[in-house]
């Protein structure tokens, strides 16, 4: 594989039992070497599931892969070097072997996996301004239109006014549900 300055995403293999410390090693090793512009998020799937301790139903966060590690990064010798090298990781699944780089997870794989954790895929590239008119494509409000009334950038969040049986309603959006209105509604 050629190296490429595309971020995407890669599958670790670690020892079972220390997926979260391996998240965390790669993450403080990525700021500790200046590799932030090439490793980006670490991921390591969990699911709740009930499980009954002693005779009382508790809600546990359990591994989805045991011993698999997800990672986001722009794949270069450098980056390839310090994940393949954190401690506890074994090495990159779909490499195989003598110096060859892995293959990444397939875009549909990646969005099923970040939006069963709650995450979006990719930041959609948005210029959003109060007032602007914006097509919304998911949720309740699918294929209306309507104007920003307020964005909040560290959540994500959007606000929309949309006209609904002739009032004035707000609906509350994240960035990946809208687009920008190309007139043609």
């Amino acid at each position: 594989m050629v190296e490429t300055s595309e971020k995407k995403w890669y599958v670790l293999h670690t020892y079972s039992g220390y997926e979260d410390k391996v998240k965390s090693d790669l993450l403080s090793r990525a700021q500790s070497m200046g590799m932030q512009d090439y490793i980006f998020r670490v991921m390591v799937p969990e699911e709740a599931k009930v499980e009954t301790v002693r005779g009382k139903k508790q809600e546990v966060e359990e591994k989805v892969f045991p011993g698999y590690v997800l990672v986001e990064m722009v794949m270069t010798d450098e980056s390839w070097f310090i994940v393949r090298n954190t401690p506890n990781v074994t090495g990159f699944v779909g490499s195989h072997g003598g110096g060859s780089k892995p293959s990444p997870l397939l875009e549909e794989e990646v969005e099923r996996l970040l939006n069963q954790q709650g995450q979006v895929a990719k930041e959609p590239d948005l210029d959003l301004e109060i007032g602007e008119t914006v097509t919304i494509t998911e949720g309740a409000f699918n294929g209306m239109v309507g104007k920003i009334t307020d964005i909040q950038p560290d959540k994500r969040k959007v606000y929309v006014s949309v006209d609904m049986f002739g009032r004035a309603t707000t609906a509350e959006l994240e960035y990946n549900q809208i687009k920008q209105f190309d007139g043609e509604e």
